[in-house]
């Protein structure tokens, strides 16, 4: 798709074909003979390009939901584009310290999905993308939403900006090439180096960064904020200036989770609390939230439960306690053996299982073929926990507790 065939979409007559191939089957399957007939009376650019559009947003629902019908992609857009959820999480951030006080300047703004979100939460922007097309594609979303008074795009390259002149800095550096997922940060486009010094001649500043950021990347000043929506770990932030939380020449951890229907429930680092105390299995196993991992909040979280580790090196907290909390999920333990799959087997058809969720952490085993050894055949449905204690593997037979998280249990 090129960027005449783009804008041709954004006229009365590519809207009018785009409603038309958005009724029509563009699977996989009737794609050749959709193209075929849209063919015959539009152009083939056009068309090509309305597909692309179409197929794109069908794509898109899983992180715009149903604002994807109205939105506009790139393929490469898509996939660095932020999920809705964390963009509106850190929008409300933006708005809070902005203010109405100045502009959000948003270098390598991709197809726009931040710049909407802020320019919905009242934040007016400037979006900057290296490429016409995508700068194109960022330009029409923001006419979607009716933002053309908050928000504006250009073409530009990131490091010619003078980000001085706002009131903060949103960026999110390319983190794949044509051979994929990048995860050296110096090998972002630009490199995070760049990007960080970038940001710090404004106000206060935000960097997007991937999930898996060593924590030795996070410079002096910054706040580190890992983000999990629907229990996966989505994406890292950097937040410098006045946007950050931490002190003067430290660094602080935070680990958010974002709950549907829920207020967003958040955690940060205590630097007061050692590492936390280690004891046989309990009658609860808690498995943290994977933002909470990467944020390195395990012991935070083991103190909120009353709980310890069964292993210091592996992430589940055991506890005599059934807490709710949004930052892991509980299970009751009811068996904890030496793992044999002769004897798991035996126990799990004992306890009548049929369904069974097997999950690992430090433990090396293929689920899928494990459970055809097993061969649960019986009505109930179990949780079956593998992992180590010391040099011995071990299995649990759990049953999954949930309760509701109310604000109150909610930490500030």
């Amino acid at each position: 798709m090129d960027i005449a065939a783009f804008e041709g979409l954004l006229t009365p007559g590519g809207q009018a074909l785009l409603g038309e191939t958005g009724a029509a089957d563009v699977s996989e399957g009737a794609l050749l003979a959709t193209a075929s007939r849209l063919r015959a009376r539009h152009p083939p650019e056009l068309v090509g390009a309305a597909l692309t559009q179409v197929r794109l947003r069908q794509r898109a629902r899983a992180k715009f939901g149903a604002d994807a019908d109205r939105m506009y992609f790139t393929p490469a857009g898509l996939e660095q584009a932020t999920r809705a959820s964390v963009a509106r999480h850190r929008a409300r951030r933006f708005a809070a310290h902005v203010q109405g006080a100045g502009s959000v300047l948003d270098l390598g703004c991709g197809i726009g999905g931040d710049l909407v979100a802020r320019g919905r939460a009242g934040c007016h922007g400037l979006g900057v993308d290296l490429d016409p097309l995508t700068a194109a594609v960022a330009r029409a979303n923001v006419a979607a939403f009716g933002l053309e008074d908050s928000a504006s795009v250009r073409a530009g390259d990131a490091v010619a900006q003078d980000p001085a002149r706002h009131a903060a800095v949103f960026a999110d550096p390319g983190r794949r090439t044509s051979r994929g997922r990048v995860f050296d940060p110096e090998a972002y486009e630009p490199p995070l180096t760049t990007v960080l010094g970038l940001a710090r001649t404004a106000p206060a500043g935000c960097v997007k960064v991937a999930p898996g950021i060593p924590h030795d990347a996070v410079p002096e000043g910054a706040e580190a904020e890992w983000i999990s929506d629907g229990g996966e770990v989505k994406e890292a932030a950097l937040w410098l200036g006045g946007l950050s939380g931490a002190r003067r020449g430290t660094t602080l951890r935070r680990a958010t989770v974002l709950r549907e229907g829920a207020e967003p429930a958040t955690m940060t680092a205590d630097p007061a609390l050692g590492p936390p105390p280690v004891a046989p299995w309990r009658r609860y196993l808690y498995e943290p939230d994977g933002a909470v991992i990467r944020a390195h909040l395990v012991a935070e979280v083991a103190a909120t439960l009353g709980g310890a580790l069964a292993d210091p090196r592996i992430a589940y907290v055991t506890s005599d306690t059934l807490r709710p909390t949004p930052f892991a999920r509980a299970y009751e333990i009811h068996d904890v053996l030496p793992f044999s799959v002769k004897r798991l087997r035996a126990e799990l058809r004992r306890r009548d299982a049929g369904t069974l969720t097997i999950k690992k952490r430090g433990f090396a085993v293929d689920i899928e073929r494990l459970r055809r050894d097993l061969r649960p055949s019986g009505s109930r449905e179990w949780v079956v926990v593998l992992t180590r204690v010391g040099e011995t593997p071990t299995a649990l037979i759990c049953e999954a507790r949930r309760h509701q998280v109310t604000a109150e249990d909610t930490p500030p």
